[in-house]
């Protein structure tokens, strides 16, 4: 026993036990207050349980908010010394007064860039005390300030929705997995390097740490931020090489060196934690090469609410309403064709899904199945038509369904297969106007009218061959269909394929 247990107990027992209690009953009643005092112990350790991280400050989170956006536009005006953010009241009257567009950046700032800003206003939020609900409007009037009064430029109605939904999402993940790597009890060098991880993973909430001291104070109470036993966590780091078919060929395409990051956090069927985002998945895979784009794919999922559903003995389901972030992204395979493999996105996508558990067969140590269905409020999908400023790709909304199986095998590895299926429709077109004379800021299209679908099937295979180490294999094939009201209709297909070494952390 613990001696700083002991005066906890002792009182406890002096003042609550009876004299004449018998030995059975004084054992069991020191138990309990054992039980008891271990629990007070050991919750202030906690960071949520301080009572200073439990104020909210909505204000100081609002000043933040515009803080961010005044810093990147004084940034853009000059030291970028970028047209668009020559900014004055002039333009801020027009913008208002002309509405929103459609625009034509490139899929990487409209589709991830856009998202990952709105997840610093959502931050600014979040490590102000602020809730998962709270934090939200933040993204929202975050992005709107930004629209209106920060560019030049016309607002874009698909700015706001990606950087309203897609921040929220990506901004909770940041915070969350921020949790994981903080530690106030460190010192020296170790605690350096929790900071600067922390900082980078999400950079208001370091920011805020250096601000208010918390960066570099040392506690020996509320010094975690994260239970692994309330949310227990996966993650894993795989590192490979990668083969790009081009236009589906075998014997020619390009090899990128890869790095896979996948997180499972939290659990789905959990009855106590359930507030938005106690679970989520993350998938982030990165390419190495200058030909390809840095991030060639973010996979998130959260769930916002879910309720268990009665089954048979041994079996688990749950039923609930989740968050999706998808992000495709890829270049024309080097000395190949110039056909760009696949590009789409669902940056703002949420729907309903139930996760199913069976019982252990055998070797089969675990066995999930996972169905998803959701609609995708704004997306993008590769345009083999429409190139206007810096977009190639059209914009929309549409629907998903996804398909997840999840096969574990003890100590041997496990097996995973994933069958995605993106549907997204371009409504608004561009026919009856002149490209060649109405100015493109104004053009206000969502790019080539039709709908594209993108089939997305990828078998995992995980074999271990140590306690932390294993062997990734896996491919992944894309088929493509897109339909155009006034050009021809186009297929395109090809795959992929990746082995690698995965570390478990």
């Amino acid at each position: 026993m613990k001696r700083r247990y002991l005066p906890i107990l002792l009182l406890a027992l002096t003042t609550a036990a009876p004299a004449t209690a018998d030995s059975d009953a004084v054992d069991s009643m020191a138990a309990h207050y054992l039980a008891e005092a271990v629990r007070a112990e050991e919750s202030s350790i906690y960071a949520y349980d301080n009572p200073l991280n439990q104020e909210k400050h909505p204000w100081k989170a609002a000043v933040e908010a515009f803080g961010i956006n005044v810093g990147v536009q004084l940034f853009d005006r000059f030291v970028l010394d970028a047209d668009f953010a020559k900014i004055n009241f002039k333009t801020i009257r027009h913008n208002i007064e002309h509405g929103f567009v459609w625009d034509n950046d490139q899929f990487s700032t409209n589709l991830f860039a856009h998202p990952y800003h709105g997840g610093l206003y959502f931050n600014a939020a979040r490590s102000n005390g602020l809730s998962f609900w709270e934090s939200a409007p933040y993204s929202f009037f975050g992005s709107l300030m930004w629209e209106t009064t920060c560019e030049i430029e016309p607002p874009a109605i698909n700015d706001l929705i990606a950087t309203t939904m897609g921040g929220i999402c990506i901004g909770e993940v940041t915070h969350r997995i921020s949790d994981l790597v903080y530690d106030d009890r460190k010192r020296g060098f170790p605690r350096f390097w929790r900071e600067l991880l922390g900082t980078v993973v999400c950079p208001i909430r370091g920011l805020n740490r250096l601000l208010s001291g918390d960066a570099w104070k040392v506690r020996h109470n509320y010094y975690k931020y994260h239970d692994y036993d309330r949310l227990p966590v996966s993650l894993a780091l795989a590192v490979g090489e990668r083969y790009l078919a081009d236009n589906n060929s075998l014997f020619r395409g390009e090899q990128t060196p890869y790095v896979n990051v996948s997180l499972s956090y939290g659990d789905p069927f959990s009855e106590t934690e359930t507030n938005p985002y106690d679970y989520f998945t993350a998938d982030i895979n990165f390419n190495l090469s200058n030909n390809q784009p840095l991030i060639g794919g973010i996979h998130l999922l959260g769930k916002l609410w879910s309720t268990p559903v009665p089954v048979q003995d041994g079996m688990k389901m749950e039923v609930g309403l989740f968050q999706h972030f998808n992000y495709f992204d890829s270049q024309p395979v080097k000395d190949g064709t110039s056909l760009v493999p696949y590009r789409i996105s669902e940056a703002a996508a949420v729907g309903p899904g139930v996760i199913y558990r069976f019982p252990q067969i055998g070797s089969l140590t675990k066995l999930e199945q996972r169905i998803f269905v959701d609609a995708i409020l704004l997306g993008g999908s590769l345009s083999d038509y429409y190139n206007v400023i810096d977009r190639d790709y059209n914009l929309g909304s549409g629907f998903s369904a996804k398909v997840n199986t999840l096969m574990e095998f003890g100590r041997y590895g496990s097996f995973i297969v994933n069958a995605d299926y993106y549907r997204i429709y371009t409504w608004k077109g561009y026919e009856g106007k002149n490209l060649e004379t109405i100015d493109p800021l104004y053009l206000n299209a969502q790019g080539d009218k039709g709908n594209a679908a993108l089939l997305v099937v990828n078998p995992r295979l995980i074999l271990n061959i140590g306690r932390k180490l294993s062997l990734d294999l896996s491919t992944s094939y894309y088929y493509r269909k897109t339909h155009y009201a006034y050009h021809d209709d186009v297929t395109s297909k090809t795959f992929d394929v990746r082995a690698g070494l995965m570390m478990t952390l």
